[in-house]
């Protein structure tokens, strides 16, 4: 099978630090093509993979509106130009990219990793488009969009085979975060329940770079960062984020927000470690209840699960949410949607 990757330019494929979305297009395009695939990628500079790539746009995540239009003019033509040579065009990035060929018989699988908006399905589907279906990251975030079209959750995905797993952790072992530290993502909560249960707190994440977030950052982090308790390790790479995490007691994850998956949770679990999470968005999709973490409403509840956690076996924690999330499996998932279009 010919499969088309296309992702949004700003950040490469793989990415360095930040990019969740960007690395699952690497893990898929690398998967389809040891399956016997033949992959393409269309993604921003420096983007490599084990087939061919063409790069587009800019590395900026704060580049023009000027310029994204250029990027879409440049897809377009791309896809005009070529849309006969693939079977699969496999769309992470802008709905709009697959104007040209909503009306081709080409199979299309647009992929959604963060809320959608259902103006922008109401107006596609408009077009009677032929062999197109709209994937989302889970359950609640399907139903941000599930207003008109074909659609399927599709889990996100890592490739549990690079984390390992430490099997048993010492009871003070410190807890851990993991992610931007914006205020959505809970940061300030992580330090209170770290001082309540007496716990060393890793924080692992870029900075923000939004003027709201960065007061933020500077006035409810920064200050109660000392580097004995509360410990800021920068923005980590992958083997960075191995090496802390499976060394955790848990991943805290007390997000203020609808998180539409949360790819920390399950790279913590490839380390055997248990996640605690607000039950917001996708957690309770993605944490099996005393399997994999434990899922709270309070952070009373999540300072009480501090020492209910030490209960999960850690290599029954890695080895379901192996089944459940590894890129082999969805990978397939993926293929079977391909396999079941027309």
């Amino acid at each position: 099978m010919k499969i088309l990757l296309i992702a949004d330019p700003g950040i490469p494929v793989p990415p360095e630090f930040y990019g969740g979305h960007e690395r699952l297009v690497y893990l898929f395009a690398e998967e389809y093509q040891r399956l016997g695939h033949q992959v393409t990628l269309l993604a921003g500079p420096e983007s490599s993979i084990s087939g061919k790539v063409y790069t587009f746009g800019r590395n900026d995540l704060k580049r023009s509106k000027i310029q994204k239009i250029r990027e879409l003019i440049y897809v377009w033509y791309l896809l005009t130009l070529k849309r006969n040579q693939f079977d699969v065009i496999h769309n992470f990035g802008r709905l709009l990219y697959l104007l040209p060929v909503l009306k081709n018989p080409v199979k299309k699988i647009m992929t959604y990793g963060r809320g959608v908006s259902a103006n922008g399905i109401q107006k596609i589907s408009t077009f009677n488009p032929k062999n197109l279906i709209f994937t989302a990251c889970s359950n609640y975030c399907v139903s941000t969009g599930n207003v008109a079209g074909n659609w399927r959750t599709v889990y996100n995905a890592i490739n549990f085979s690079d984390y390992f797993i430490q099997k048993q952790v010492l009871k003070e072992a410190p807890l851990m975060f993991l992610g931007r530290l914006d205020k959505i993502k809970g940061v300030h909560t992580a330090i209170k329940v770290a001082k309540a249960t007496n716990h060393t707190l890793w924080i692992g994440g870029n900075i923000p770079d939004t003027l709201d977030n960065y007061q933020y950052y500077k006035q409810e982090i920064e200050p109660y960062i000392d580097g004995k308790q509360i410990i800021y390790l920068g923005a980590l790479n992958n083997v960075q984020k191995n090496q802390y995490l499976r060394k955790a007691k848990a991943l805290l994850f007390p997000i203020e927000w609808n998180e539409p998956f949360g790819l920390v949770m399950i790279e913590a679990m490839a380390c055997g470690t248990p996640v605690i999470g607000f039950k917001k968005g996708s957690v309770a999709e993605v944490i099996e209840e005393g399997i994999t973490g434990l899922i709270v409403n309070t952070i009373n509840e999540m300072i009480n699960a501090v020492d209910k956690v030490v209960f999960i076996d850690r290599y029954i924690c890695k080895k379901r949410a192996e089944a459940k999330f590894d890129i082999k499996v969805i990978a397939r998932q993926y293929l079977n949607i391909f396999d079941n279009t027309h």
